[in-house]
């Protein structure tokens, strides 16, 4: 057998397999006992006629096709793990005949996606500090607030609206007398001394009534987040359709017994403590994300095969469905929204889709050099733990049992544990970090 491979670009590899005359002889006779036990012919008993009978009953290819079928079959997992040691393929490999005719060897390419190789750049004594976790007064300050405007009556009033009412408004937005796009609201709330809209909105409506009408224009700031409206004048066209009057409880100890709590010194103690769990885990995420971009931009890449990194980015948009519909929302709706097609959106995903790649290869790259990797009784701890959680689940328990999730369940405890070991390298005041 003769075997030849070359590199292809972005990371694709080319194996070019020959399999002799001689070589080839066993599988003709084999290709030959198989078409023969798929074909009736007179006189044989299935898949006992010979091959120059069988040959004249259904052509000399058919039988060369079978046979090519049955070498492949046999040698072609075998190659590819001797042609691509060290490598990791992607997929499956596409296999194609390339010469096959009565009396000559056989040719074949297996055509592979591998993972680009890549060099990595430092990774250890980077001399991080990673930014600490604190709650500031005027966080807690505002989280006691929005539990405060949770936690408030409404009723409807027949009265001029006023500051802190709660407004149910329709609006027609123009500009120079035409209308904006997406600029028709009905049955908006509107929360009176927030200026949630615009800055500016609530003072033009405070004093009207259920069923007033007003017309004015108020000027957008430059970075306003709709860049279509920043900087401009924009008018309005306003109808009052309901009035609240809202009453926010005031904050004392029977606010916080409200919550099962003793009084509000320890509401405040639980909040604070909270928001700060929260906060670290956030930041945590952040220290990690920018850790890892520290080493992925110090490492060199070979070319990303495409199917890698338009696999990332349907992971990306799956994502960002399952968190829209989590929300209650439809991901049809919410492309209308932002105005752009499914496949606008997922162009505009690939450079986050390059990063996590990255990001990837990175922490296998390390798991490989420093051998992290968890052990046979980790992986099947996890797995007990899992089973122990998720008890009486039985969609769960069938998924912790299919042969694939051990693998998967190994890749995510590695990026842990590579994740461990980076932190421990780089951070300054790691210990401190870890106890946080």
């Amino acid at each position: 057998m003769k075997i030849e491979k070359k590199d292809l670009e972005k990371s694709q590899l080319e194996i070019t397999v020959e399999i002799s005359v001689e070589e080839f002889k066993p599988y003709l006779e084999k290709g030959a006992q198989k078409v023969s036990e798929q074909v009736k012919i007179e006189g044989f008993r299935p898949g006992k006629a010979p091959l120059e009978v069988i040959k004249q009953k259904v052509g000399e290819m058919s039988v060369l096709e079978e046979a090519a079928h049955l070498a492949i079959k046999k040698n072609v997992d075998q190659i590819v793990d001797d042609e691509t040691k060290g490598r990791q393929v992607i997929g499956q490999p596409n296999v194609t005949i390339t010469k096959l005719a009565p009396g000559n060897p056989l040719e074949y390419k297996i055509t592979l996606t591998l993972l680009p190789e890549i060099t990595l750049g430092a990774y250890k004594d980077l001399g991080i500090k990673p930014e600490e976790a604190k709650i500031e007064d005027k966080e807690l300050e505002r989280a006691l607030n929005d539990l405060k405007e949770m936690r408030a009556s409404e009723k409807i009033v027949d009265r001029q609206i006023q500051d802190n009412d709660k407004v149910i408004v329709d609006i027609n937005m123009s500009l120079d007398k035409v209308p904006v796009e997406n600029g028709h609201h009905h049955d908006l709330t509107i929360l009176m001394g927030k200026d949630y809209l615009v800055a500016g909105f609530d003072k033009n409506i405070l004093g009207l009534k259920k069923g007033d009408e007003k017309e004015f224009s108020l000027a957008y700031p430059d970075d306003h987040h709709q860049k279509n409206l920043a900087g401009k004048n924009v008018e309005f066209a306003v109808k009052i359709k309901e009035v609240y009057e809202r009453s926010v409880p005031e904050l004392n100890d029977e606010f916080a017994k409200a919550f099962h709590l003793k009084d509000l010194a320890e509401l405040k103690t639980n909040l604070k403590e909270s928001l700060l769990q929260e906060k670290k885990r956030n930041f945590e995420l952040k220290n990690e994300s920018e850790l890892i971009s520290k080493i992925s931009d110090k490492t060199k890449f070979g070319e990303f095969p495409e199917i890698l990194i338009e696999s990332e980015a349907k992971n990306l948009m799956l994502e960002l469905e399952q968190s829209v519909m989590r929300q209650g929302g439809k991901f049809e709706d919410y492309l209308s929204h932002i105005k752009k097609t499914k496949e606008e959106l997922m162009l505009e995903m690939m450079p986050n889709a390059i990063k996590r790649v990255k990001a990837a290869l990175v922490i296998r790259e390390i798991a490989v050099q420093e051998n992290i990797f968890p052990s046979e009784e980790e992986i099947n701890n996890k797995i007990k733990e899992l089973e122990n959680q998720y008890t009486g689940n039985q969609e769960i328990l069938n998924m912790l049992k299919e042969p694939g999730y051990k693998t998967y369940l190994k890749n995510i405890l590695t990026n842990e544990k590579v994740i461990t070991k980076l932190k421990e390298w780089n951070y300054a005041h790691a210990g401190d970090q870890q106890k946080s």
